[in-house]
């Protein structure tokens, strides 16, 4: 199970830090996980992914140089902070664990994960 938690309102320019707790399951040394974005009529969008062991991370362009993806193996947690926040920011977060070593090295297709959040909502005003 992912649980998502740190979404809410912030004005353009701030900051919110994301938060994934995986519980009910080991997440082995293949595991990928990822954070998605979704906003009403279009399809989800990969942010960003993080190997669970060794810890390459990945990032959509849109992103890159605001947002950085992190972990806690220890912990079984995944964290998006999210600085410089943009209007087009806005959109449900989601995080996914894709479990196996099937798929892209980025992790960035929707198609490659197991496991989803239920997403958090995240509002930027301008």
């Amino acid at each position: 199970q992912l649980v998502e938690s740190g979404g809410g309102l912030v004005q353009a320019g701030g900051s919110l830090r994301l938060t994934c707790a995986a519980s009910g399951r080991t997440i082995s040394k293949y595991g990928l996980l990822g954070w998605f974005r979704q906003v009403p009529g279009e399809e989800r969008a990969f942010v960003a992914s993080i190997a669970w062991s060794g810890g390459v991370t990945y990032y959509a362009d849109s992103v890159k140089g605001r947002f950085t993806i992190s972990k806690n193996n220890a912990m079984n947690t995944l964290y998006l902070d999210m600085n410089s926040l943009k209007p087009d920011d806005t959109a449900t977060y989601y995080c996914a664990l894709r479990a196996f070593p099937y798929g892209s090295d980025s992790g960035s297709t929707v198609d490659e994960y197991d496991y989803w959040g239920q997403g958090t909502q995240v509002t930027v005003s301008s």
